[in-house]
């Protein structure tokens, strides 16, 4: 049996992230060595403990899971409640898993964990990216024990999901973005706008959901809230961002069209705070750090959500 991948995942669940990390769970290929959490979606009790009760719905208590930073870096900023729910996970009350997390740090865990599985370890952010950034504060050589960093964030030409021009992951914590954008010498990205573009729809979805499976019936009743939003806000189609990103983690054979460019955090501005300014003519002579996702395989991507519902 060929050697596992080990999958080092940081987010905050979260209706989507818990898409992800069901996709995740399910991939034979890949080993996940832990989750490190931080507030994002919602504040960071409930991110924390929706990480746990998904380990718990899938059973794999074995994962460790380490909370992270309840802020960003430097300023507040609003979550997405409105979206996921008040808990993250659609309020629809479930019973919390008597399982706690460690009491380890998420920063000194992803530093720990990087040296256990120095040159083969895959980091994916599907949140703010705070935690990371700390970590790259206390050891800025992180990024040469990772084989391989998926982020899922950013607004690769300014049209964005919590404002005009920026995308929610970044908006939260910019500050923490600029810092991991800047100590990392490659990484792929998965956007906002890649997700617009590989949107699902919602009677695929519904149809899913009622596969006969305990995953499918807890996703069917956390994301109902979320989906039922999305149709008021964005008609037919649901976009499921960070299982998009985790669906290029798992089969990155799957891209069909990616660019390579420099990008850059937006710190300042009353418009233009968090946006990801990619430059797309290279006129600033940076090197091309960013590994676009412009397009994937929309059967594969499906393929992948269904048989993490176990709706195959």
């Amino acid at each position: 049996m060929a050697k596992k991948i080990p999958l080092l995942i940081d987010t905050d669940p979260g209706v989507d992230d818990a898409l992800a990390l069901l996709m995740a769970f399910n991939d034979p290929r890949h080993e996940i060595v832990g989750l490190t959490i931080a507030a994002g979606n919602v504040g960071l009790d409930h991110t924390v403990r929706n990480a746990l009760k998904l380990c718990e719905i899938v059973g794999r208590d074995d994962v460790p899971v380490f909370a992270g930073c309840a802020q960003p870096l430097l300023h507040p900023a609003r979550d997405a409640a409105y979206v996921h729910g008040r808990d993250g996970f659609g309020d629809i009350g479930y019973v919390s898993s008597s399982r706690v997390a460690e009491s380890e740090h998420a920063a000194l865990a992803l530093l720990r964990l990087s040296h256990a599985h120095a040159g083969e370890l895959v980091l994916v952010a599907l949140g703010p990216l705070t935690n990371i950034a700390l970590a790259l504060k206390l050891d800025p050589t992180l990024p040469q024990r990772v084989a391989r960093f998926v982020v899922m964030g950013g607004a690769v030409t300014g049209h964005g999901n919590i404002t005009p021009a920026a995308e929610f992951n970044i908006y939260f914590d910019p500050e923490a973005a600029h810092v991991v954008f800047e100590a990392f010498g490659r990484f792929d990205l998965a956007d906002w706008e890649a997700t617009i573009a590989h949107g699902l729809h919602h009677d695929k979805v519904v149809d899913w959901l009622s596969a006969d499976s305990a995953r499918a019936r807890f996703y069917a009743g956390i994301s109902e809230k979320t989906r039922l939003w999305s149709i008021d806000r964005r008609g037919d189609y649901w976009y499921a961002a960070d299982a998009l990103a985790m669906a290029f983690v798992l089969e990155p054979q799957g891209a069909q069209e990616l660019l390579e460019r420099p990008v850059a955090v937006e710190l300042q501005g009353s418009h233009a705070r968090g946006a990801t300014v990619v430059d797309w003519r290279r006129e600033g002579g940076h090197p091309d750090k960013a590994n676009i996702l412009m397009r994937y395989d929309q059967e594969r991507f499906e393929g992948l959500i269904r048989a993490a519902l176990a709706a195959v």
